[in-house]
């Protein structure tokens, strides 16, 4: 992992990395050099580098305690409490890259931060972004990532808050719903579990509450001809693809063994 140094990295001693690197070690980070490196090229000062430092060691998620997360290649900014966007997802975005047409429709549901679509859109060059999220915060944080890709982000559930206008314009429809069932969000990782938005992992009793909700009316968003695309476990896909073949899109299964992804596409017939 490289990192450009700031100030603070090229005035600090490699005692005071060592010491970053064997306090995060001993509270359990996995890629504690990687990290100090990312906490002495953000930090400002000696001051702001102890309290980052303190917070990670305490088990903030990395990108809640340096303020932003790397995503395709963008720099995300995350606010505490907001889902991080996750390294498998990039594999979504290569398949919708691969799906959208020249100056597409694109709306990002569940949006959280807004990654997905900024970074699908940075992507085509050229595309119509809409965005929407129930979590004040994420609104919060998605507007100042899709601002400059000339993006629109609105607060609530699902299809509610969009303009009624986009109804059977959208040629993408990315919808990173919660997929965890509720009684396995107890075992994530603490770092989500404590750390991330309730809403943002819960997806009800199989997982897939919310992407029934999605898939019931996707086909009157979508275009003819576009795609729903949403992420989900390797074990949920054939039941996931069941209802999305259920409520009148023809579903694809996709596999990333390198990142561990899966991706189930869901087309609206011509």
């Amino acid at each position: 992992m490289s990192v450009t140094p700031s100030p603070l990295t090229a005035s600090s001693s490699a005692l005071s990395h060592a010491a970053l690197t064997v306090r995060l070690r001993a509270a359990g980070c996995v890629f504690a050099e990687d990290e100090a490196d990312l906490l002495l090229a953000t930090a400002r000062t000696p001051g702001e580098l102890a309290a980052m430092a303190e917070r990670r060691a305490l088990g903030l998620p990395l990108e809640h305690v340096l303020g932003w997360a790397e995503f395709r290649g963008l720099r995300i900014e995350v606010d505490p409490g907001v889902f991080v966007p996750r390294r498998r997802t990039e594999f979504l975005i290569d398949r919708a890259t691969t799906l959208a047409a020249p100056d597409a429709v694109v709306v990002d549901l569940c949006c959280g931060s807004g990654a997905l679509g900024a970074a699908l859109v940075s992507s085509l060059g050229r595309a119509e972004l809409y965005a929407a999220d129930l979590d004040p915060a994420a609104v919060a944080c998605a507007r100042r990532n899709v601002a400059g890709l000339g993006g629109r982000v609105f607060e609530g559930d699902l299809y509610a808050p969009l303009p009624a206008s986009l109804r059977g314009r959208v040629g993408i429809l990315l919808a990173n719903v919660p997929y965890v069932p509720t009684s396995e969000v107890a075992f994530l990782p603490p770092e989500a579990r404590d750390h991330e938005a309730q809403l943002a992992l819960d997806g009800g009793s199989d997982g897939l509450d919310v992407l029934r909700r999605v898939t019931a009316e996707a086909a009157h968003w979508l275009a003819p001809g576009g795609h729903l695309l949403f992420e989900t476990s390797e074990q949920q896909a054939g039941l996931a693809a069941d209802i999305v073949a259920g409520d009148g899109l023809v579903p694809r299964i996709e596999t990333c063994e390198d990142l561990y992804a899966t991706v189930i596409t869901g087309t609206r017939p011509n």
